[in-house]
């Protein structure tokens, strides 16, 4: 009977790259702020791959190992989450996987469509929060139990005095709520201003009869002049406009212009 020697074993080492990578996650509902989170990256790779996290538009990465952990989340930490796989044959990327972190409504900012509060005008108030669902609005004012609006705007046509005092923004959502406010005080309405508009146009009014009495005394003083002398005329017209100042203030003032321009074509061009 023959002997039968058996060698020594041999290791095969089969080196390969990693596979695709898998992502897999700690929640299983929705994720609110403050919640541990934690993501986990496997691959199978020989040698063993090592890992890399990222954040998706964000080309620093955020850490390196198999896990990817958020010990209390928060609402900046909401996005897309990759992880990469490699060895030293090559690198796999992992598809990507949402955090996204619900939270309540930050403190509101309200703001103001006018710099001036006067009474008479439209005056809206805006309010706006950063929040995760979408916040709903609702204003009210002091002491008054029922609410002034439902939704980001709160409009006041035709301002008045009673509607000073003071405003409140509250921004809820299915994770809390803020609240922000704002004191308006309602002004006079400024009677100089509205004196000074007046003024204005009673001397724009003024204005325009000046230019067109003016206008009137140029065609009658063409029409007086002789044919011959036509170019003398409008020579002599020209030097009255010039010499006209825009500072007549009242009629008094155009009618001494008027006689004394007519003196001094008696003068010039006696009969």
């Amino acid at each position: 009977m023959l002997n039968q020697v058996t060698s020594e074993g041999m290791f095969i080492d089969v080196k390969y790259p990693p596979s695709f990578p898998i992502v897999s996650h700690s929640f299983s509902g929705e994720v609110v702020e403050g919640d541990s989170v934690t993501l986990a990256c496997s691959a199978d790779a020989n040698p063993a791959a090592t890992y890399t996290w990222y954040k998706e538009h964000e080309a620093n990465p955020l850490s390196k190992g198999p896990k990817l952990v958020f010990r209390s989340v928060q609402s900046s930490d909401s996005g897309k989450y990759f992880c990469a796989a490699e060895n030293v044959l090559k690198r796999m990327t992992s598809g990507s996987i949402l955090i996204n972190v619900e939270y309540a409504p930050k403190l509101p900012r309200i703001s103001v469509s006018a710099s001036e509060i006067m009474e008479g005008i439209s005056l809206t108030l805006s309010c706006s929060s950063d929040s995760n669902p979408a916040a709903n609005y609702t204003w009210f004012k002091e002491n008054e139990k029922t609410p002034q609006s439902s939704g980001q705007n709160l409009t006041i046509t035709n301002i008045g005095r009673q509607h000073s005092g003071l405003y409140f923004c509250e921004a809820h959502n299915s994770r809390g709520s803020h609240k922000s406010a704002i004191h308006l005080t309602v002004a006079a309405r400024n009677r100089n201003m509205t004196f000074k508009m007046m003024n204005i146009t009673k001397l724009a009014a003024a204005a325009l009869l000046l230019l067109s009495l003016l206008f009137v005394v140029s065609l009658w003083t063409r029409k007086k002049k002789p044919t011959d002398v036509k170019t003398e005329s409008k020579e002599h017209v020209e030097n009255i406009e010039l010499d006209l100042c825009p500072e007549y203030e009242n009629i008094s003032t155009l009618r001494s212009f008027i006689a004394s321009h007519e003196e001094r074509e008696k003068q010039t061009n006696p009969t």
